[in-house]
């Protein structure tokens, strides 16, 4: 390492030491201190994100240095998230614009919406209408605008800050005319409606586990991470309301981080069927509406 970075690819290696000594957690924007360091730095330089390796030989000027070490010492020693220090995140190939008042996109459904929850529904009936509870920044909601193209959005979310950026959101990506924002807490201010997908990434850590959180999580709103004493509360509720919301065939999806034991003791008449991730996870339930019909709960 020269003493004094020089190229890209110098500070790459400095903040990746970096990124150790100073136990930064990661999950947020990237799973890896090179991957997440290497998006700050194309970021701030305003160079493409998909660069050539050459990049790594550009020599930075005076000027670029003292934006990199401002970014830097931001994201190291005060345990900004990355997301909030670039306004920007990213699910796949879609551009978010996030802030502190929502909680960063980070979610199994880019995976699973193109096929596997598709695959639960009627081949030959079309999706006319889906929602998105929770909606935060409105990333979920603009996923499903695209995905089932000819149906109707809506979109739930109780935050004002969080539904202020889901409007710009939903106007950046010109999903507007489809995509309706509802202040509400679940279903309570919804109009009926029955829907053949109900989707929802909730808040879910248990209270009691929040003081445990890194530096970077605690920075997100505690209001989109917060699921009650065991994590459940919201959805409890969700699962209520769903009952007289769904289409005959429609499917409830819940994305729910650790609960799944938790979800499986909590509901067991509900048969959950827990979606297959790349990555083994498997956080994701899906409960189909005769389930919900039948439940007690």
């Amino acid at each position: 390492m020269p003493a004094k970075p020089r190229t890209l690819g110098d500070w790459l290696h400095r903040a990746e030491r970096a990124y150790a000594r100073h136990k930064v957690a990661l999950g947020q924007v990237a799973v890896t201190a090179h991957d997440e360091a290497l998006y700050l730095l194309l970021h701030t330089l305003g160079l493409p994100l998909d660069s050539k390796p050459a990049v790594l030989r550009r020599k930075l000027t005076d000027d670029e240095v003292a934006r990199v070490q401002e970014i830097f010492r931001r994201r190291l020693e005060e345990h900004v998230p990355a997301a909030y220090l670039t306004r920007e995140a990213w699910l796949g190939e879609h551009q978010f614009y996030v802030d502190e008042r929502v909680i960063i996109p980070r979610s199994y459904f880019l995976e699973l919406l193109p096929e596997q929850i598709p695959h639960w529904l009627p081949p030959k009936k079309p999706v006319k209408r889906v929602v998105d509870v929770c909606t935060g920044s409105g990333c979920l909601a603009i996923l499903l605008a695209h995905q089932f193209p000819a149906a109707k959005v809506d979109a739930i979310e109780l935050s004002p800050g969080a539904l202020s950026v889901a409007r710009f959101n939903v106007a950046h990506h010109r999903v507007q005319p489809r995509v309706k924002l509802w202040r509400s807490d679940v279903f309570d201010a919804v109009p009926p409606a029955k829907y053949d997908l109900i989707l929802s990434n909730p808040p879910y850590v248990p209270t009691r586990e929040l003081r445990a959180l890194p530096e970077e999580f605690k920075k997100e709103p505690a209001m989109a991470l917060d699921g009650g004493r065991d994590g459940l509360d919201i959805i409890r509720k969700l699962l209520r309301q769903a009952r007289e919301r769904l289409q005959p065939h429609g499917i409830v999806v819940l994305e729910v981080g650790g609960l799944r034991a938790a979800m499986d003791r909590a509901f067991p008449e509900l048969d959950l069927h827990w979606l297959h991730t790349e990555d083994g996870e498997d956080c994701v339930c899906l409960i189909q509406a005769h389930r919900l019909r039948n439940w007690p709960g």
